[in-house]
């Protein structure tokens, strides 16, 4: 048996680099799938030994997509291990650059790296099936797809001085106030980024609409949901506690932040680097969960705002009031999101105490251990710090959004494969079909394994025997 290699460009659309491994059965079909994450994880390891209030400037350099996530994480967690809660304006500044990466990251998500699939077609060729051929196929789109990634991180910008690795947020507050000419500037993008995001849901509804056996067949099935919310229970994005439901949306847990290891283990799996958070109460796998956009609509009871919280109650419809379990509803459940934080910029803009300068609490009552938690764009981020009286750093656990899917991606992976994958002969519409399981769940793969160096997705076809029949690689 030979060994045949196709090559096939461009670089996949996701953050990070990853590896399927497809096991073939003798009648050409699919045994099992398995998405590999194979570098070394290894960033709490080298923040052992900084001082705690640097983690705000090193652990974004984490990931150039969504370093104000991490940004934001770290500053809670050193606010938790000195004592210092943030005036309230300050809060605000955070929440509001937290909605500006919400903005970006869900746009460009959404337009630029699912847009390809679902307005051209899984089946359309690789050499349109990017930004390039959405700009071809509708222009005005595009540019309109471009200046609401531009709101959110001009957003960003103006409160932490650049749009990537921002310095602003500080242990007990933020450095820098918020002016009246910077919020009414803020102010003048929202209608338009409203309309944006409207013609995004429509442009998903429509799709949905003439292709719901995809998705209806597209990796379905069953897990818990788990990340923050309000005390009503209603979207949260910011603060509040983590809320764990079954995979029939009975509540399980809602617990603080600072408890989560009471609650969640993770388990290690020989093929990858990348862990499998679950709940401890149901086991491995029992008590695996998804986390993110359609798990936080899963678990959200409601929206504070009211364009978004309309959406909710389509949403929750989809599947007659059950749990929406179909992996390319992430893609709806993210519009949806970005158009709740589009709303709540004009929220925080128009609170009394936006452009208050009461924004940095001196005050310490050192505890030396601090969790903050966070949800970023594609989850619920956890840093978890211990520090000596020193205020050097003895411990750093990190579990990221990502790490939080990974079962989900690995079994979509699996059950995509199996569903859209046939031999002999594999055409690059199925493999782009497996590689959209992942894209769906938008994954930061650097923020989850911290990789060095590139990797780029390969998929193995392995016959029975052990021998690789084919390798579909993207360089």
């Amino acid at each position: 048996m030979t060994t045949q290699k196709i090559t096939i460009e461009p670089v996949t659309r996701i953050e990070g680099h990853a590896k399927v491994t497809i096991h073939m059965k003798d009648d050409n079909t699919v045994d099992h799938a398995y998405m590999h994450v194979n570098e070394f994880r290894g960033f709490e390891k080298f923040c052992e030994g900084r001082l705690y209030f640097e983690m705000p400037q090193i652990t974004p350099r984490i990931c150039g997509i969504c370093p104000v996530s991490h940004h934001l994480a770290a500053a809670k967690a050193s606010d938790a291990l000195t004592g210092q809660t943030p005036p309230r304006p300050a809060s605000l500044l955070r929440e509001l650059m937290h909605m500006g990466q919400i903005v970006q990251s869900h746009g460009m998500h959404f337009f630029e790296l699912a847009g390809p699939d679902l307005l051209l077609g899984f089946d359309a060729a690789p050499e349109i099936r990017n930004v390039v051929g959405l700009i071809g196929a509708n222009p005005e789109l595009t540019v309109k797809a471009v200046q609401l990634r531009k709101f959110g991180q001009e957003i960003i910008k103006t409160l932490g001085g650049r749009k990537i690795h921002p310095v602003f947020a500080v242990p007990g507050g933020v450095n820098k106030a918020l002016t009246i000419e910077e919020r009414d500037n803020i102010l003048k993008g929202v209608d338009t980024a409203v309309e944006t995001l409207k013609v995004g849901l429509q442009i998903m509804k429509d799709w949905a609409a003439k292709n719901m056996e995809d998705i209806n067949k597209f990796a379905v099935f069953p897990t818990g949901y788990f990340g923050l919310t309000t005390p009503e229970n209603g979207l949260e994005l910011y603060d509040g506690d983590i809320r764990l439901i079954s995979q029939e949306g009975k509540p399980l847990e809602k617990f603080p932040v600072a408890n989560y290891l009471d609650h969640i283990a993770e388990h290690v799996e020989p093929w990858s680097y990348l862990k499998f958070p679950y709940y401890k109460k149901l086991g491995y796998p029992g008590g695996v969960y998804r986390v993110g956009p359609l798990g936080r609509l899963n678990l959200a009871e409601k929206i504070d705002t009211p364009l978004a919280n309309e959406e909710l109650k389509i949403f929750k419809s989809l599947n007659n009031g059950k749990m929406v379990e179909n992996t390319l509803y992430y893609h709806y459940a993210r519009l949806i999101e970005a158009l709740f934080a589009t709303e709540r910029v004009r929220v925080l803009c128009e609170d009394k105490d936006i452009t208050s300068t009461d924004i940095l609490n001196t005050r310490k009552n050192y505890t030396g251990h601090g969790v903050g938690v966070i949800e970023a764009p594609r989850g619920t981020l956890i840093h978890d710090y211990t520090a000596d009286e020193n205020g050097k750093l003895l411990k750093v656990n990190l579990i990221v959004s990502t790490g939080h899917n990974n079962w989900a991606m690995t079994n979509a992976v699996d059950s995509v494969a199996k569903t859209y994958v046939k031999g002999p002969d594999v055409s690059e519409g199925m493999l782009n079909r497996v590689e959209a399981a992942i894209r769906a769940y938008d994954p930061c793969l650097s923020c989850s394994t911290h990789a060095v160096g590139q990797m780029p997705i390969q998929v193995d076809f392995i016959a029975p025997d052990g021998t690789i029949i084919k390798t579909l690689k993207r360089d």
